[in-house]
C-alpha cells in the first residue's frame, strides 16, 4: 500500500538495494567535489581496483567514489566501489584521479539529519534566493536574523545550500518545524504542536517502521499515500521521525477519516452504458478530482466503469460512495506535471527527472529528483532532446485497461505482495515500488497485473515478456 515503501527502511534492505537495483535511478547522488581534500599518494600496486561490474564501467571516467579528480565522474554512488577497475586504474596511472583518504568515501560521510529526509519545500518566500536561509525550522550562521513562520518550507534553495554547507542545522527544539493551523493538544490554540505535545502512540500498525508515516493525523512528503483510520497512533517511530525532520505536519487528533482511501477492489464501478463512457473522463458523480468530468449526472452513477477505474487507479479521482462529489468535480486535466526546481541539480542544463529519457538527460537519474528539475526538463523537451517516458504521460493511464494476457506475472510469494504497488523489478512506472529487488522477480503477480492493466506500469525496455 505504500508509495514510498521501504525507501527509508532498514539498513539491511539498503545494502541489498545497492547491489540489486536494475537501474541507478534510486541510488544516492553525490557530488565528488564536496568531499574532503586530503589525498594519498598510494601506489597503484597497493590499490584494490576491483572489477568492471558497474553499469558505468569502461565509459572513460572513474565511477568509484574512493577516487577524486578530473578523471572522476561528477556523480558517484557507493554501489560502484571497486566496480570500475579499468577506468579508475587508467585514470590513476594518468594522474587524473587520486585515492581519497579512508574515512571520506560517501559511505563514511554523514550529517546530523539525512538531507534526503528533509522537505525543503519551494522558493515562494519573498526572501527566497537571497543567500540566507529564511525557514525558521533551521538555525545557524547561514540563517537570516529575522525568521517568520510564514516562510516555513518557502526558501528551499537557500536552506538546502546552507544545510549542505553545514552553516545551518535543524532547530533542536523543533518549535517551528511543523506549522499547522489545527488546534494542538496542549495549547488549544492555532500554533504549531511540538513533538512533546503529540501522542504518537505505539508501533502496532502492520506498516510500522517502514520509513513512512501511516498515521492519517499527519500529512506531508514523509506520509504514506494511502492512510487508514486503523493506523491512528499505531506508527509512532515513523511519524515522530518524519515530524522531527519536518517532512510531515500534524493535523490534529480529529483528522483521519477523510484520509482513508477505499481499496480499488472494494468499489463496484458498474458498466460502460453511459453516453459519456470511455471518453477518458470519469462521469460517475460518486468520484471527484482532476480526472472527473466538470458536469455530472445522477443517471451516470455506475455507468462509466472503464474511465473511472483508470482515473481512480491513477490517483486523479477520489471515491465518495454517497455521490456528494458531483457538485465539486474539477475539470479533467491531461497536462503533465513537471514539478518544481528543488533538485540539487536543477537549472544545470541537464534533465535529472527519471521520468524522462533522451540525450539531454543526466547519466545517472535518481528517484529523489522526480518532479524536481522542471525548468531543465521542460526546456529540453521543447528542444526535442528529452521525451517523457510513456507510462508517465497522463493519457497513458487514461487509455486503460491494457491487455496483460501475454505476460507471465508469476506468483505472490514476495513479502511485499498485495501492498497495492508492483515490486517486480521487470516493471517501471508510477505504480511500481521505489525499492526493487531481484528476489521479487515474478513474485508480486496480483499487484503487478492490476497496475499493468490500469496503465500504471510497463515492462522495462530491456525485459522481455
Amino acid at each position: 500500500m505504500q508509495t514510498y515503501k521501504r525507501l527509508l527502511g532498514a539498513t539491511t534492505l539498503g545494502l541489498i538495494l545497492a547491489a540489486g537495483l536494475a537501474a541507478p535511478a534510486f541510488a544516492q547522488k553525490l557530488d565528488n567535489k564536496t568531499g574532503p581534500s586530503t589525498l594519498t599518494t598510494t601506489a597503484a600496486g597497493d590499490i584494490d581496483f576491483g572489477d568492471d561490474s558497474s553499469e558505468w564501467a569502461n565509459d572513460g571516467e572513474c565511477d568509484d567514489p574512493r577516487f577524486s579528480g578530473t578523471g572522476s565522474a561528477a556523480e558517484l554512488v557507493d554501489a560502484d566501489i571497486r566496480k570500475d577497475a579499468t577506468d579508475c586504474r587508467a585514470a590513476f596511472a594518468a594522474g587524473t584521479v587520486t585515492l581519497v583518504e579512508a574515512g571520506s568515501t560517501p559511505a563514511d560521510i554523514t550529517i546530523a539529519s539525512p538531507i534526503d529526509a528533509i522537505d525543503f519545500g519551494d522558493d515562494s518566500s519573498e526572501w527566497a534566493n537571497d543567500g540566507e536561509c529564511d525557514d525558521p525550522r533551521f538555525k545557524g550562521e547561514g540563517s537570516a536574523e529575522e525568521l517568520l513562520d510564514e516562510d516555513i518550507r518557502k526558501d528551499a534553495t537557500d536552506c538546502k545550500a546552507a544545510y549542505e554547507a553545514g552553516t545551518v542545522s535543524l532547530a533542536d527544539d523543533n518549535s517551528n518545524a511543523n506549522a499547522t493551523t489545527t488546534d494542538t493538544p496542549a495549547t488549544g490554540t492555532d500554533t504549531p504542536a511540538t513533538a512533546a505535545e503529540i501522542d504518537f502512540g505505539d508501533d502496532s500498525s502492520e506498516w510500522a517502521n517502514d520509513g513512512e508515516c501511516d498515521d492519517p493525523r499527519f500529512s506531508g512528503t514523509g506520509s504514506a499515500v494511502e492512510l487508514l483510520d486503523a493506523d491512528i497512533r499505531k506508527d509512532a517511530t515513523d511519524c515522530k521521525t518524519a515530524y522531527d525532520a519536518g517532512t510531515v505536519t500534524f493535523n490534529g487528533d480529529s483528522a483521519g477519516s477523510s484520509a482513508t482511501k477505499v481499496d480499488i477492489s472494494e468499489i463496484d464501478f458498474g458498466d460502460d452504458t453511459s453516453e459519456w463512457a470511455k471518453d477518458e473522463e470519469c462521469d460517475d458523480p460518486r468520484f471527484s478530482g482532476t480526472g472527473a468530468a466538470s458536469e455530472m449526472l445522477d443517471d451516470d452513477i455506475g455507468h462509466d466503469a472503464t474511465d473511472c477505474k483508470a482515473a481512480y487507479a491513477a490517483g486523479t479521482v477520489s471515491f465518495d460512495p454517497d455521490g456528494t462529489a458531483a457538485t465539486s468535480a474539477s475539470p479533467a486535466s491531461t497536462e503533465f506535471d513537471y514539478g518544481s526546481d528543488t533538485s540539487k541539480w536543477a537549472n544545470d542544463g541537464e534533465c535529472d527527472d527519471p521520468r524522462f529519457v533522451g540525450e539531454g538527460t543526466n547519466k545517472k537519474q535518481l528517484y529523489e529528483d522526480q518532479m524536481a528539475d522542471a525548468t531543465d526538463c521542460k526546456t529540453l523537451e521543447a528542444a526535442g532532446k528529452v521525451q517523457i517516458r510513456e507510462v508517465y504521460q497522463p493519457s497513458y493511464a487514461a487509455g486503460a485497461p491494457y491487455d496483460s494476457s501475454e505476460i507471465e506475472f508469476g506468483d505472490n510469494t514476495s513479502s511485499y505482495a498485495n501492498d497495492d504497488q508492483c515490486d517486480d523489478p521487470r516493471f517501471e512506472g508510477p505504480g511500481a515500488a521505489i525499492t526493487l529487488l531481484d528476489s521479487d522477480l515474478e513474485h508480486d503477480a496480483d499487484d503487478c497485473k492490476t497496475a499493468f492493466e490500469a496503465g500504471l506500469i510497463v515492462l522495462r525496455e530491456d525485459d522481455g515478456i
